[in-house]
């Protein structure tokens, strides 16, 4: 790691050396504080501009505005650079070939620490991290196969998920309510079963019978796409189906598919909304936003920023792993918004006792 205390050391010392000397022209105790107030102002802005540390990042396949998971941790490292001044390096992935060199042309710069967007990079960060044992790394969405340079970062999707679910099972009409994935993975079904007992909890609690296609998690069955290609044409088929089933509620799970739901939904003249994945998606994709209840967010930028923050201006970095939750607030749903005047305040205050529930494990969101 790069000499950051001195830097941060030398600044302290010029802001607060310019404090003394405007002090010593201040008579008035409320000058004093207005200058001392905007002299800790100037030394953050400096602070920010001289704190040397390199963190970089390399995407899964897709792009970094992919509105999804890429997309999440590139937000994480601008707003690293833009906070913390540290230095950002990235290196966009168009195919799996491309995730060995550009995670070495990451060493070769000599980052800090660098991210690996993605399971789809588990092998090649678990193989650049072993081979550089003094170059801190996380994986996304990951594991580390016993390299302790290597930190892993995964998230309870099922928690703010179940959340979605029973927010999906209250709003719907019908009371059938969709659900499909990219792949059958453990990072894609865990959003899909928790929807899934979401929605059996409140046909549980109110005895009113609600259906939810695309995912079976007893049974391990679904529907998937096959990929997380943004608009998948055969998702917006899946898509089709369910709402000619009589879904009024979909929830795809697979990186940014929202603009082929919506003309799903469109096209199918049914009455339905989406629920969206990774992002706060009405706020970020504000062309979705008619069509958006509220997203399971996976708030991956912040735990970029959070680990950047913690390696870069406190020296601390390990391999141990970071687990988001509600608890953490690395997942929850997004605001209503269109929405808000459409979801009961019965509703609401459910659900806010519904958090709290799997907040102290008195909810499983898994059952």
């Amino acid at each position: 790691m790069k000499a950051i205390t001195a830097k941060r050391t030398f600044a302290g010392i010029a802001a607060l050396g310019a404090a003394a000397l405007v002090l010593a022209g201040c008579a008035a105790d409320s000058t004093e504080e207005a200058v001392t107030e905007e002299v800790e102002a100037v030394e953050e802005a400096v602070v920010a501009e001289e704190l040397d540390f390199l963190a970089c990042a390399v995407s899964d396949e897709g792009s970094w505005n992919d509105n999804s998971f890429n997309e999440a941790v590139y937000d994480g490292l601008v707003r690293a650079e833009t906070e913390l001044g540290v230095q950002v390096a990235e290196a966009e992935s168009n195919s799996a070939e491309d995730f060995a060199p550009n995670l070495q042309a990451m060493v070769d710069a000599s980052c800090d620490v660098i991210f690996a967007v993605g399971f789809n990079l588990v092998a090649d960060v678990n193989l650049a991290a072993a081979a550089n044992p003094d170059v801190s790394m996380v994986t996304v969405d990951g594991w580390s196969e016993g390299n302790d340079n290597l930190k892993p970062v995964g998230y309870k999707m099922n928690q703010s998920s179940y959340l979605a679910g029973y927010l999906a099972a209250a709003y719907s009409t019908s009371k059938v309510v969709g659900t499909y994935g990219g792949l059958q993975i453990d990072a894609v079904t865990d959003f899909m079963s928790g929807y899934y007992f979401g929605a059996k909890a409140y046909e549980t609690e109110t005895g009113t019978p609600v259906t939810v296609l695309g995912w079976d998690p007893m049974a391990a069955t679904g529907d998937f796409w096959g990929g997380f290609a943004p608009n998948d044409p055969t998702g917006k088929s899946i898509a089709a189906s369910q709402l000619e089933q009589g879904a009024d509620v979909l929830f795809p799970v697979g990186g940014d598919q929202f603009g082929a739901g919506s003309e799903a939904i469109k096209e199918s003249g049914v009455d339905a909304v989406m629920i969206g994945v990774d992002k706060d998606i009405a706020a970020t994709s504000p062309e979705y936003a008619d069509f958006i209840l509220t997203s399971a967010e996976k708030r991956m930028g912040a735990a970029t920023f959070d680990i950047i923050e913690d390696f870069a201006v406190n020296g601390n970095f390990s391999g141990d792993y970071y687990m988001g939750d509600l608890a953490n607030e690395g997942t929850d749903i997004s605001p209503f918004y269109a929405f808000d005047d459409k979801v009961s305040q019965e509703t609401k205050d459910r659900l806010a006792e519904i958090k709290q529930g799997i907040i102290d494990g008195t909810i499983d969101p898994l059952s």
